[in-house]
């Protein structure tokens, strides 16, 4: 209760600021943001220690205000959104901010993070109040999708690879418009169809993008779809001026996606893109040629089948989860056969690794992926949890499991080397340590890790330690 009363009290503090800029004249653009820059940091005037990145239209004028984008990523990468989204708000005319504060964890660093961002950018831009939007990735957008709910002030969500809080769902009512994108090898990819399905029936207006990926940001072109999709919901509702031209064009850009789709041989894409593209247009006038086609293709054989075969493969999913989820949770207890679950566990996990490397069947190989992906995150979540609960044994084996699941993932690796250094093992560290520097793929990010992760300071001064810091040998 006190963390959800603390992020209630934040959004409190959103929704009346926003009020209140809206009243306000529109204030000068500091001397150092230059439109059409994108700025890494942008320290807050208060408290100095948040920080996001911004970028600025290159036709930004304090004389007119602007829709914004504020964006949050579950490792406090306030960069990474920005970068994606930037093309996209130059040409639509956005200002994106990513908080380099904001990561998955408790609720008051991120509901700190969030208000910062806010209140800091209300304080120095010109903002359009009736249009601000939340986007997030992972935990980030069940951040996003929580401060739509909550905060009275948005006009829409932009939930990349995941849906809506569970202690926060949709409801009915809500004034705020919401696009999904989601990796086809994302293991939350049955979850965010789902949500599609019931923001339907509640009546929201929404959007679906999948991608080629997975778990991870959508690509630069969804997030131009996005921030399209959003401009004519947009105009729909009243926010701003309707622009004929840009619709016809958005009406075009949506005949070629699904000619591209009816090209490749999926009938069930492009009957998707039809149906909801009508949805979209309706009141903007092109949505009629649309609905006409997705109705005719709707009693096509090939999409019912379509339709059959993509609740399969949900179903197939979980049936692959099933027994290693109940598995690792019941590794959480001291029990006498905690190592007979432990040993099964590492055998179910290399059987489902095994299949993945081995399946040739594309549809089937997908499900395994995202199995796989799945039982990995969720190693690797309750692992955190219980380091975080100063667990170590138990901490090590989730960690150890997670890179069972994924042997090419740097990330259980260092939370292993993380686990043995605070249980005072040198050897076990360094060793961990080694394996990772083996993998990585920034040598900068790594030594800045090491030099700024509090367990290894203690071995700062051990030779083996400080010849991590050195650059990754050239094959």
């Amino acid at each position: 209760m006190l963390k959800l009363a603390l992020l209630c009290t934040v959004l409190g503090a959103f929704s009346a600021g926003a009020r209140a800029q809206q009243s306000t004249p529109p204030n000068p653009p500091p001397k150092d943001f230059e439109p059409g820059v994108l700025f890494p940091k942008v320290s807050c005037a208060a408290p100095s220690e948040q920080s996001y990145a911004l970028y600025l239209p290159s036709r930004y004028s304090p004389e007119r205000r602007w829709p914004i984008v504020y964006a949050f990523d579950p490792g406090a990468r306030g960069k990474m959104p920005v970068e994606l989204m930037k093309d996209a708000a130059e040409r639509y005319g956005y200002i994106v901010a990513g908080s380099n504060n904001s990561h998955n964890g408790a609720w008051k660093p991120e509901a700190d993070a969030a208000q910062a961002m806010f209140e800091d950018t209300h304080l120095r831009l010109s903002i359009d109040n009736k249009r601000i939007y939340f986007a997030g990735f992972s935990g980030g957008a069940r951040l996003a999708s929580t401060l739509a709910e909550r905060c009275n002030c948005a006009a829409g969500v932009l939930l990349n690879g995941a849906g809506f809080s569970p202690s926060a769902p949709p409801a009915a009512g809500a004034t705020f418009s919401v696009f999904a994108a989601v990796g086809v090898l994302d293991f939350n990819y049955p979850e965010v169809l789902d949500l599609d399905a019931t923001l339907g029936s509640l009546r929201y207006a929404h959007s679906l993008r999948r991608f080629d990926g997975p778990h991870q940001w959508a690509p630069a072109s969804v997030m131009d779809e996005a921030l399209a999709w959003f401009r004519l919901i947009s105009m729909k509702e009243g926010r701003e001026e309707r622009d004929t031209g840009f619709v016809r064009a958005q009406a075009g850009e949506v005949e070629k996606r699904a000619k591209g789709l009816e090209v490749a041989g999926d009938p069930y894409g492009t009957w998707k893109e039809y149906r909801q593209a009508a949805d979209t247009f309706d009141g903007l006038g092109e949505a009629p040629a649309f609905r006409e086609r997705a109705v005719a293709m709707e009693k096509e054989k090939a999409v019912r089948d379509a339709v059959k075969r993509e609740q399969q493969d949900i179903q197939e999913q979980a049936r692959l989860s099933a027994d290693i989820y109940s598995g690792l949770a019941a590794l959480r207890q001291d029990g006498p056969n905690r190592a007979d679950t432990r040993s099964q566990l590492e055998q179910q996990i290399s059987q489902l690794r095994t299949r993945t490397i081995h399946e040739k069947n594309p549809q089937e190989l997908r499900v395994a992926k995202r199995a796989m992906a799945g039982i990995f995150v969720e190693a690797m979540e309750t692992g955190q949890e219980r380091l975080e609960a100063k667990d170590l044994p138990h901490a090590r084996a989730y960690f150890e499991l997670a890179a069972d699941a994924d042997p090419d993932s740097v990330w259980p690796l260092g939370q292993i080397a993380v686990t043995r250094a605070l249980d005072g093992d040198q050897k076990g560290t360094l060793e961990a340590l080694c394996r990772a520097k083996e993998k990585i793929e920034d040598p900068a990010a790594f030594s800045a890790w090491l030099n700024e992760e509090p367990a290894f300071a203690k071995f700062h001064d051990i030779s083996e330690f400080r010849a991590l810091l050195a650059p990754a040998s050239q094959p």
